[in-house]
């Protein structure tokens, strides 16, 4: 009996020690338990990051190396803080600073100690790293930008947040993340996936080499590649041009919906972005409450459209046939509306206005007219406002375009809904909201949405959704940016209004803009401008608003300009469009005296300046 109990131990021993063993090698090195043994020390091997070309095949944004110190607060022993904070260019306060955010992430796992270290610092630091238990150097990739323009859409890299670290495991405390434009929206093609290796470690917490001899050991894969559609060149042009103005360009190609341009003034260089001095030149960026370079102007200005919006007005007349190409309407300098007289002042040079000299010398009694006779065709004006609306809608305004920027506003298109809510005490009409017909009132816009309009209107009636890429290595963009919208107006209707833009160029508010040999059809645009000062509403100067596209027949650039406090449409926004037109189409510029006064314009002393009232200048209209 005995003999059998002592044979059962044995065999139970030897079933418990092999069970022991098969766990250790399956279950113990299996990847995630890895991750909590202390003898091993994990590696991330962060990829190459995506490239960046504009349209034309220019490299835009390519990596440069750089170094960070990482620690592992369970492996730090006593050290010669002294020395560290020497050698790190760092005060005590910020090393027990750093110190704190990594305890609190974690004690044995590694986190972001010091970022950026330049070569210099990482050569001189890896020498004495061997004094520094628990520190290590990790060599990654950061952004090397080839150009000083596009911050805006291109957007820059940041430490992740925890909001970040919530929603996806993919992120480690200290990784960089894209956090606006385009580092942004495609940051799961840029960013590619990590690889790792595993160190084994002695008892003494030394490391002694490769884990299993690297079996569970990954490579990283980069990132794609990807091209946009924005015309490098075209864009430093339109950069160039805003210098020491505010406000916005957006250009877009017509027939595919990819934009050209996407200029926000003041910009700023985005290399300021990246490296030690990242923080404290991006809260200098963001504390410049005047000219807030951060604020993307073309994508989230929204601003009253002014006159623009007159092409719209007349669309919608015409679809509900209320007006027609030969009906005309007699100005007197203004127009007089309302049971309590209210008088909208007119700069056309008066008479009678048919559609094409309305649109050409922006005629508001013509549009006063035209918008009051489409919501008077209905009895009810709560219907004939909601289909008025939906005409303009259609164009992609008050929406959200659905395209594949970082930001972007709704702007405001008001329909029967809105106006019960803003006049609840009484029955609202046409005359009380005849604001709307001169693109003022509670219309609101954004830059992208009015060179999106002009697109719609180049079409004849549809428009592609705007869109910044072009293309990804090795992977399909969207389809929706493939598919037309169309308006909900019919195509004959847009050859008058077209018709009326050219002669905006050939005779009308912007004949002093005409580009050699070239076709344009445009529109002006100036809309009023308050803002609080000390509390009170005060006038400021004028915003300065054009909107074109050329050639007029099969166009390949719609355009929209919005120069902050820049006086008359065709002044300096006028200009500007002119001159990014004929440097799209031309590749080069012959208006050089008009290139010399954009260039040397300096509007920096309008800004949060008093309406001065000035008199309408014949050269600056």
């Amino acid at each position: 009996m005995r003999r059998y109990l002592l044979l059962s131990l044995v065999i139970l021993t030897g079933t418990v020690f092999i069970s022991y063993l098969f766990y250790l090698q399956i279950y113990e090195s299996n990847v995630n338990d890895l991750e909590n043994n202390n003898a091993i020390r994990k590696i991330h091997q962060y990829p190459k990051r995506g490239y960046i070309y504009d349209r034309n095949g220019k490299l835009l944004v390519a990596n440069q190396p750089s170094y960070d110190l990482v620690v592992i607060p369970n492996e730090v022993e006593s050290i010669d803080t002294v020395l560290f904070c020497r050698l790190l260019k760092i005060n005590k306060s910020e090393f027990l600073k750093s110190m704190s955010r990594a305890k609190n992430y974690s004690t044995r796992l590694p986190s972001l100690f010091i970022s950026h270290l330049s070569r210099k610092d990482y050569a001189f630091l890896s020498e004495k790293m061997r004094k520094f238990n628990g520190f290590y150097i990790r060599k990654r990739a950061v952004r090397d930008y080839q150009i000083n323009s596009g911050a805006n859409f291109l957007g820059y890299l940041a430490e992740v947040n925890p909001e970040n670290l919530k929603k996806d495991s993919y992120y480690k405390f200290g990784d960089l993340v894209g956090k606006n434009g385009i580092e942004k929206t495609y940051e799961n093609e840029l960013r590619g996936y990590k690889g790792v290796k595993y160190i084994q470690k002695d008892i003494f917490n030394r490391d002694i080499g490769p884990y299993k001899n690297r079996q569970f050991d990954t490579l990283p894969i980069p990132g794609k590649d990807i091209t946009i559609t924005i015309d490098s060149e075209l864009q430093k042009y339109g950069e160039q041009l805003m210098q020491n103005k505010m406000g916005a360009i957006v250009a877009i190609e017509p027939n595919s919906g990819e934009i050209l341009g996407l200029v926000s003034a003041p910009s700023y260089n985005p290399s300021l972005l990246v490296g030690r001095e990242r923080s404290k030149n991006y809260s200098k960026l963001y504390n410049d409450s005047i000219y807030k370079p951060l604020f993307d102007k073309s994508l989230i200005r929204m601003h009253e459209p002014g006159s623009p919006f007159k092409l719209l007005v007349a669309l919608a007349a015409l679809q509900e046939g209320k007006i027609s190409k030969t009906d005309n309407v007699y100005c007197n300098n203004k127009y007089v509306y309302g049971s309590k007289p209210i008088s909208m002042k007119c700069h056309c040079g008066g008479g009678l206005k048919n559609l094409y000299s309305a649109i050409s010398n922006s005629c508001n009694s013509y549009f006063a007219v035209a918008f009051r006779k489409t919501i008077n065709k209905y009895d009810d004006s709560k219907e004939a406002m909601d289909i008025w609306s939906d005409h303009i809608k259609s164009f992609g305004l008050g929406k959200f375009l659905g395209n594949d920027l970082s930001v972007g506003k709704k702007g405001n298109i008001p329909n029967s809904e809105f106006y019960n809510n803003w006049y609840p005490d009484f029955d609202w009409g046409a005359t009380t909201i005849l604001s709307n017909a001169i693109g003022q009132g509670e219309i609101l816009v954004t830059p992208i949405q009015l060179a999106n309009m002009t697109c719609a209107i180049a079409n004849k009636g549809f428009y592609y959704t705007p869109h910044i890429i072009k293309s990804i290595k090795a992977k399909s963009i969207d389809k929706k940016f493939k598919k037309k919208i169309s308006t909900t107006i019919n195509t004959k209707h847009f050859d008058e209004v077209i018709e009326g833009m050219y002669r905006v160029y050939k005779d009308g508010s912007a004949s002093l803009l005409k580009i050699p040999g070239v076709d344009v059809c445009g529109k002006t645009g100036t809309a009023e401008n308050f803002t609080k000062i000390n509390g009170k509403k005060t006038q400021l100067t004028d915003h300065s608003i054009f909107i074109a596209f050329a050639p007029k027949e099969k166009p390949k650039i719609a355009i929209a300009v919005l120069v902050e406090n820049g006086y008359y449409g065709s002044g300096w926004a006028g200009r500007i469009a002119s001159l990014m037109i004929e440097k799209y189409l031309k590749g080069q510029v012959t208006m050089k005296k008009m290139e010399q006064l954009v260039l040397n314009k300096d509007l920096k002393d309008e800004y949060l300046k008093p309406y001065s009232g000035k008199p309408f200048n014949i050269n600056e209209r």
